[in-house]
């Protein structure tokens, strides 16, 4: 008589274990790197929200000189300190209890033509901050 077999046998359920413990080890620092550039989006947002009294006085002065005046970073939420500066340009600080990692972003205003503001959103050069910042950040 024939016997069926039935379930499967030793070797499949170790080639299938292998094979999610090979996709666990790929997967799981690439999200905590997603989960960290997420609350830096945050810290950005924060950010921005200086934008819009930095853009109302340079346009009532013509100049970015006191543009920043005033103005101060309060720590919370996902932002861990910063500063704003006379001429307007935005820092901000996340730590690693904040996010998981130190990380400074900086919005720096210009006056362009016609009194628009354009703004640049860099790291201060910290290359090593790259991978948790949005894209226009990484110069």
């Amino acid at each position: 008589m024939k016997r069926l077999q039935r379930g499967f046998t030793l070797i499949e359920l170790m080639i299938v274990v292998a094979i999610i413990g090979i996709l666990a080890a790929v997967a799981l620092p690439a999200y905590q790197d997603y989960t960290i550039r997420a609350k830096v989006s945050e810290i950005v947002l924060q950010a921005s929200g200086f934008k819009t009294t930095i853009a109302e006085k340079s346009a009532s002065d013509g100049t970015m000189a006191s543009s920043g005046k005033g103005l101060t970073v309060t720590s919370g939420g996902r932002v861990s300190g910063g500063s704003v500066s006379d001429a307007g340009v935005i820092k901000v600080y996340g730590n690693s209890t904040s996010i998981g990692t130190n990380v400074t972003v900086s919005l720096t205003p210009s006056l362009g033509a016609g009194g628009r503001i354009a703004w640049q959103c860099s790291t201060d050069g910290a290359s090593s901050q790259w991978k948790y910042v949005p894209a226009e950040c990484r110069h």
